[in-house]
């Protein structure tokens, strides 16, 4: 009895607790609709904006391909190709239009935009690697004077850099563009931020006892750590060189020193003149899509860079 007794005691809280129970939904049911309403929701906002995007480059790759009339009355839409195919004539034109100034416009872009680019590169790595792993006495007073310049626009800069140069007899020259865009405290910020978080101060402080130097330390230590940062401010920096037109239109007078940016303006006010000038818009628009190309293989090229610096610090 006393066993039965216990079996029956022990079974109650069993029966107890079932009865508690509550029923499980169906997994349809658990899963809802609203997570999957959601889903639906962000992919075609992201649609939109891929659409948004992407609709101007199609457009200019499609505008390429017309003739100076066939931009205005083709057949074909402003978003799709006439029955005519115009883009090695364009090609042709575009080298020969006035004696191929423009492949000599795109040579000074590319100038620029290397030689700004890499030692914009240089001096943010070097000055975000020292705010983030040197102690220094007026270090968080230097670091916020450059948070502050991030905030000043760059046209702002224009005219009192032009005075500055012009007090050294640099404008007309390539170096009134080069070296105003040597400054990028976005960089500098941005190498900063990522050299605190990748590179340990243990494993420097490890090299130091090891007996290794400062210099040693920064080139074989924090400079492959700091790769995938170091190639981000590169693009940046090469792309708001390329892209930079405000400070090549005050800083040049030369049209044998233009950019590609300031040059093709200069197309685009000659087609604008009307019946005063000579319509060109057929090599204006060739000659984006032209100039367009290099930053297209530099991201194409560089993105393995990024996708490493992604899974950094993933697997240990």
């Amino acid at each position: 009895m006393s066993v039965q007794t216990a079996g029956g005691s022990a079974g109650a809280p069993q029966t107890t607790l079932s009865s508690r129970r509550r029923p499980q939904r169906p997994a349809s049911e658990a899963a809802g609709r609203g997570p999957r309403t959601s889903r639906i929701g962000s992919h075609l906002f992201l649609l939109a904006l891929v659409l948004y995007f992407i609709t101007p480059l199609w457009w200019l790759v499609v505008a390429s391909t017309k003739s100076n009339s066939g931009l205005f009355v083709g057949s074909g839409g402003p978003l799709w190709f006439n029955d005519e195919i115009n883009i090695l004539q364009n090609l042709r034109d575009l080298s020969s239009y006035q004696g191929g100034i423009y492949w000599t416009w795109l040579g000074n872009s590319f100038l620029y935009a290397m030689s700004a680019g890499v030692g914009a590169t240089v001096l943010a790595l070097l000055a975000g690697y020292g705010f983030a792993k040197y102690r220094f006495r007026g270090r968080n007073l230097s670091f916020a004077l450059l948070l502050g310049s991030v905030m000043v626009p760059l046209t702002a800069l224009v005219i009192p850099t032009f005075v500055l140069l012009a007090e050294f007899q640099l404008v007309n020259t390539r170096w009134a563009v080069i070296l105003p865009s040597l400054l990028s405290p976005l960089g500098v910020y941005l190498i900063r931020v990522y050299a605190q978080d990748v590179v340990p101060d243990e494993m420097l402080d490890a090299g130091r006892v090891d007996g290794a130097g400062e210099l040693r330390l920064f080139l074989q230590v924090a400079l492959p750590l700091l790769r995938p940062a170091i190639v981000t401010v590169l693009l940046l920096s090469v792309v708001a060189t390329w892209n930079n037109y405000f400070l090549a239109l005050a800083m040049l007078r030369d049209p044998q020193l233009l950019p590609i940016t300031v040059g093709l303006d200069n197309w685009q006010a000659l087609s604008n003149a009307g019946a005063g000038g000579e319509q060109v818009w057929n090599l204006i628009v060739t000659g984006a899509f032209v100039s367009i190309l290099p930053l297209i293989v530099a991201f194409l090229a560089l993105q393995r860079y990024w996708q490493g610096g992604l899974t950094l610090g993933a697997i240990k």
